[in-house]
């Protein structure tokens, strides 16, 4: 390959995958702020348990596709750029979350929770000093899936304009370009693994304490 073509592809890289990244840190980090409220929310009331887990569950079954092109023409959410893109991808976030916030709380063994009431704390230091602290390895587990879905699905935010490795990956197929589908497909694949393992080891971390 010719050095200044090279030297273009890999600012490309760099540039894109720097906007890849916030767009997954961004979407993630609304996705964990609303599932993980709606979790804690859901514990405490059946009846939005059922709703936002049902709610999230039928968003995870729309084709990501599908799902970026029916938000295209409704008005603030959609259009074309990030914002739409980070839409979608805090939508597809959500069910691992808000699942595993739920599963984490409740499955609290009942002698612990009763203890503390009986020890006199609230519902929210009931919260605070013992569900969540003993959930967390659970919700990390939840966040670590969305973070790494989010990863791959983020690729898809180039055909709406929301920037990222797709791009490269877009134009290479367009273009028959092998070295540009690499050059968006391996950072991408890249990012997922790091991603993992350092939710790994946080998740690991958690539990030894």
């Amino acid at each position: 390959m010719d050095p200044t073509v090279l030297r273009v592809l890999l600012n490309d890289i760099a540039e894109l995958t720097g906007e890849h990244i916030v767009l997954v840190a961004v979407s993630c980090g609304i996705a964990i702020i609303i599932g993980i409220g709606c979790g804690i929310a859901g514990t405490r009331h059946p009846a939005v348990r059922r709703v936002s887990v049902a709610v999230a569950s039928v968003l995870q079954t729309i084709p990501s596709v599908a799902l970026f092109g029916f938000l295209l023409p409704i008005p603030l959410i959609g259009g074309i750029g990030k914002h739409t893109a980070i839409f979608c991808l805090v939508l597809y976030s959500l069910l691992p979350i808000l699942r595993n916030t739920i599963v984490g709380i409740v499955g609290v063994d009942r002698p612990v929770r009763e203890a503390a009431i009986a020890m006199g704390m609230t519902d929210t230091q009931l919260l605070r000093m013992v569900e969540l602290p003993l959930a967390a390895p659970t919700i990390i587990a939840g966040i670590r899936i969305a973070l790494v879905t989010n990863i791959g699905t983020a690729v898809i935010a180039a055909i709406i304009g929301g920037g990222g490795l797709g791009v490269l990956i877009f134009r290479g197929v367009a273009s028959v370009n092998t070295m540009e589908i690499l050059g968006g497909a391996i950072p991408a694949a890249g990012l997922a693994l790091l991603a993992d393992a350092g939710m790994s080891w946080l998740e690991r971390r958690i539990k030894i304490r």
